[in-house]
């Protein structure tokens, strides 16, 4: 199994790029201004999360009617080092313009590309309790090429009605729909103590992309890509961060008082 869930959380500030890792991106761009294979293959996490930050923006420029845009512009919005966005677009395959910058609307097609954007993913969702009734009423996943196209639970107090615009099935069905219906994804929000089953039973069906929103790690084949989203462990460090905040302002409050 391929894990993808972050191990810890960026430190603020410019990230940085080895110059080993830069050249070996930018060797792998096309001459046809296409990102190969290998550039794909070896984008850094960094670099991908930061990615969905600049398209949000472009699409906003955009709407606005701006034709281009430079890479200080989108530099100095994220907080980063012109350098850092300039490494980021180049795995797109995407070409600037001297002295203009980059046609936004060619920037956003790029970065769409290359996330696997441009075109539309199909998802089945297992388990509809409150978190993934949440996730299927959520309208922005279409900005992102994904569509949920199925949801399934295993109460059959739930099963037939309907959540979201989508009939909630039965897990028996999962397998024969995600085989005629192409999916390529799972969204797992089942309890914690049904994930390994459920997981299961989502590469039994053919998936091979599983978007993991339970605390469990999954024990699957090598060739399933997991990507988890432990929100305890967001909690854990913004309540990490809010008491130090806390203490820091008690402790300046109590200077002052002297």
């Amino acid at each position: 199994m391929k894990d993808r869930s972050p191990l810890r959380r960026a430190a603020a500030g410019p990230a940085k790029t080895s110059a080993l890792e830069s050249a070996t991106l930018h060797s792998a761009i096309t001459p046809a201004g296409t990102p190969s294979s290998e550039a794909v293959r070896k984008a850094g996490v960094a670099c991908v999360k930061r990615l969905p930050a600049y398209l949000q923006m472009l699409r906003v420029l955009h709407g606005e009617g701006q034709e281009y845009v430079s890479g200080t512009v989108l530099a100095t919005t994220h907080n980063l080092e012109p350098v850092i966005v300039r490494k980021d677009l180049a795995v797109t395959g995407i070409v600037g313009t001297p002295r203009r910058g980059f046609r936004v609307a060619d920037l956003i097609h790029a970065i769409e590309r290359f996330l696997g954007w441009d075109g539309q993913t199909k998802a089945v969702l297992l388990g509809v309790g409150n978190l993934g009734a949440a996730l299927l009423g959520y309208r922005g996943f279409e900005n992102f090429g994904l569509r949920i196209a199925g949801a399934f639970d295993a109460d059959p107090h739930k099963v037939g009605t309907w959540v979201q615009g989508r009939r909630v099935q039965a897990l028996s069905m999962l397998v024969p729909f995600a085989r005629r219906s192409s999916i390529t994804l799972g969204v797992l929000t089942v309890p914690a103590p049904a994930a390994q089953a459920a997981a299961e039973l989502l590469v039994q069906a053919g998936i091979h992309g599983i978007w993991n929103f339970t605390p469990v790690k999954l024990n699957l084949p090598e060739s399933v890509i997991v990507q988890t989203e432990d929100l305890a462990q967001g909690l854990a460090v913004l309540s990490h961060e809010l008491r130090i905040e806390h203490r820091s302002g008690a402790g300046k409050g109590a200077d002052q008082a002297r």
